[in-house]
């Protein structure tokens, strides 16, 4: 299930809530080139997803996290087309005219799915839980009290984990920097799912020295 997009003055508020909540859990493994010294401070996200559907959001809300932490991104879809097959030298003269230093691409690697069984749980309650007269009735042991039994889990539950994989090249001699593998537990919607991902991946080139600028 997708969200509906947020317009670009929301952003601030969107990441405080999905970062302040529950949800999907993104983890990250990387690896960074010590051949390749290029560092960066502007990148083309692209998201190179079957469906533009899932493309089209991606890239808009990692490249709006990227852009909130003082670090220029931008969307891929802005100038290349969909479904066309490009030439590497026309990649090339677009991202020189670009003036950007990095291209950071996405591809999805797949999805596993787990079973995980839930034991059954029995709880048992006192009638006085439920409403004040039975709290009344309660405080008066002439009257008595029973009690309700709940029980709950006894069922298996499927767990859903998306692999992804990210690149980052030097615009310069289209050489790999980084690398990453991002595994994405349960996801539910793309927004959360993207804004998560960006954060991590920029976390990860700020730890190893990756950009040109500080982070404010």
């Amino acid at each position: 299930m997708k969200k509906s997009m947020l317009i670009p003055g929301s952003l601030l508020i969107l990441i405080t809530i999905l970062f302040s909540s529950c949800g999907s859990s993104v983890y990250l493994t990387s690896w960074t080139n010590p051949k390749e010294k290029t560092q960066i401070g502007n990148v083309v996200i692209w998201g190179m997803f079957d469906k533009l559907e899932y493309q089209k959001p991606f890239e808009q809300y990692a490249t709006s996290y990227m852009n909130s932490r003082g670090f220029k991104a931008m969307e891929s879809l802005n100038f290349i087309s969909p479904g066309k097959k490009y030439d590497l030298k026309d990649l090339e003269k677009k991202f020189d005219s670009l003036g950007v230093d990095g291209i950071l691409v996405i591809t999805y690697k797949g999805t596993d799915k787990t079973q995980v069984y839930v034991p059954p749980t029995t709880t048992i309650y006192p009638d006085y839980y439920y409403n004040y007269y039975n709290y009344y009735s309660w405080g008066y042991p002439m009257y008595g009290y029973g009690s309700n039994v709940v029980t709950s889990g006894g069922y298996w539950a499927t767990t859903s984990t998306i692999n992804l994989s990210a690149n980052l090249y030097a615009n310069s001699n289209n050489g790999l920097i980084w690398t990453g593998e991002i595994s994405i537990s349960d996801p539910e919607y793309i927004d959360e799912v993207s804004l998560k991902v960006a954060s991590q991946i920029y976390a990860d080139w700020q730890k190893n020295g990756l950009l040109k600028m500080a982070a404010k």
